[in-house]
């Protein structure tokens, strides 16, 4: 059973809001209570944040769908409904969060580092909220708004300082446990280390993290052998050592020619470059070449032989015995010199700064286009006509006309008219399946006048024999057609006087 995952497909779901509550005050000799529906409660959000103690992201393998605790209904007597508690999910240092396209959302670097996945709910306002001057006790509540869904791709890629990249059984591993108090599984078979391993060396007084990775081959650029999986841990380091095995008894393979496969293989790799210490090409990182194995004779041999050529590559070259420690206190600090190098070369993290974006003075916060597929729609668009809908009770004709009185209040009948719709046109408010379609009605009337209908009801929708749509479209163009005769009667009467 794997132990170790550092690839996920996470999804996530905000609470839903809870709805409001439509009730009326009633108290013996109080005939006059009032409204007293109380607001929902607001749905929790899904939040990831970096926990050291976390080292895989294989919990969230075995459950991939999470989603935080709703918001609780308003209630009479003003009890507001109790917001749903936040889901707090731990992910690795170093977790790279991304859309399912590929897009880069968040790149999560340091303990206690939050983004939120999906967003809660809002939750609806009660009838108390709700009640004005003109409608004092309204007799609907607005629904709580779902949360939202989002499906998120979780890639771990190793916070270190320094990585050792070579063949497999190059003695990476032997390397880092030589070199640090860790201890990842050592053999004599390619492909030992299947996970990333990091240990923390000492040197001096300076201190740095070195990632022994899954071994390289040929065509790992492109996902052959643990390809991806290997190269994505090194995208954040400061420095890549070279560990070349000077004792392998493989026909066609030598240290030149192993250098010369990795560095194909880095250079062919493509990162993300925009996560923190990813935006410098693996190629034009600091490198070092470690020549390892030369408690064997032979070995000291070629590593004698080879390192003239690598020197005049202009590559700092090490020769080293991971079994008898020769030559790990001068890499040991020669690692530590570049590293250093490199964090005073880094720029200084910038506090996070609030930028407020305010809206244009002529945003309607709304846009109407003109659509066509099999037959012709306008399309409505914008956050608050989309949460009024959702927040839309459509079962009570009250809340409709409340409906009918914010989108006329906000615009969206004037820009339909710009946009060329007429009586009985589609409009759908929303995309997918979120959206709401109805036959638009430009002569709906609103006003106070219209308020005095019973609780509950609106006397805009009380016609039910409602005309079809040929019939709107014929009414309109009638009324259309006698304005501009009356025009017509008008300029003619004008005329005639002059």
């Amino acid at each position: 059973m794997a132990n170790f995952v550092d690839r996920v497909v996470l999804h996530t779901r905000g609470g839903d809001g809870g709805n409001g509550c439509a009730s009326v005050h009633r108290e013996k000799f109080k005939p006059l209570g009032g409204p007293d529906g109380a607001n929902g409660g607001s749905g929790g959000d899904v939040i990831l944040e970096v926990d050291p103690q976390t080292t895989t992201l294989l919990d969230y393998h075995h459950s991939p769908h999470r989603r935080a605790e709703n918001g609780t209904q308003g209630a009479g007597d003003m009890r507001t409904g109790k917001r749903g508690e936040d889901l707090v999910l731990y992910v690795p240092d170093g977790t790279v969060v991304k859309n399912p396209n590929g897009v880069l959302l968040a790149d999560l670097v340091g303990a206690g580092t939050r983004y939120v996945a999906a967003r809660g709910g809002q939750g609806g306002l009660g009838n108390a909220a709700l009640s004005s001057q003109k409608r004092k006790a309204p007799g609907f509540a607005l629904l709580g708004e779902p949360g939202w869904e989002e499906d998120l791709v979780l890639e771990v890629k190793t916070v270190a300082d320094v990585a050792l990249v070579g063949f497999p059984s190059a003695g990476k591993s032997s390397l880092v446990a030589a070199m640090s108090a860790a201890r990842p599984k050592i053999a004599d078979y390619p492909f030992t280390t299947l996970v990333p391993n990091l240990g923390v060396v000492q040197a001096g007084r300076a201190r740095y993290t070195m990632a022994d990775v899954p071994g390289l081959i040929p065509g790992a650029s492109q996902g052959k052998g643990l390809g991806l999986e290997f190269l994505r841990h090194i995208e954040r380091c400061a420095v890549i050592v070279h560990v070349l095995d000077c004792a392998t008894l493989d026909p066609g393979r030598d240290p030149i020619t192993d250098l010369d496969v990795i560095e194909a293989e880095l250079a062919t790799y493509a990162g993300d470059v925009g996560i923190e210490g990813g935006r410098t090409p693996l190629t034009e990182r600091p490198r070092l070449v470690v020549l390892n194995k030369i408690d064997v004779p032979e070995a000291r041999d070629l590593a004698e032989l080879v390192r003239p050529e690598l020197e005049a590559r202009g590559l700092r070259v090490f020769e080293i015995s991971t079994a008898s420690h020769e030559g790990l206190r001068a890499l040991s600090f020669a690692l530590a010199e570049i590293v250093q190098q490199a964090r005073d070369a880094a720029p200084a993290p910038e506090p996070t700064r609030t930028v407020l974006r305010p809206r244009a003075v002529n945003e309607s916060g709304f846009t109407v286009t003109r659509r066509q597929s099999d037959h012709v729609y306008y399309l409505v668009r914008g956050d608050k006509p989309e949460r009024w809908v959702r927040q839309t009770d459509f079962a009570n004709d009250e809340a409709v006309g409340y409906l009918a009185d914010r989108l006329a209040r906000l615009g969206v009948e004037d820009g339909l008219f710009k946009a060329g719709a007429v009586a009985g046109d589609e409009v759908v408010i929303g995309d997918g399946p979120r959206g709401v379609v109805f036959d638009w009605e430009p002569t709906l009337l609103t006003g106070p006048e219209l308020l005095a209908s019973p609780r509950g009801t609106d006397l805009r929708l009380e016609d039910r024999s409602r005309p079809t749509r040929a019939e709107k479209r014929e009414e309109f163009h009638g009324r259309m057609d006698a304005k501009a005769a009356a025009r017509a009667e008008l300029w003619t009467d004008r005329d005639d006087d002059e």
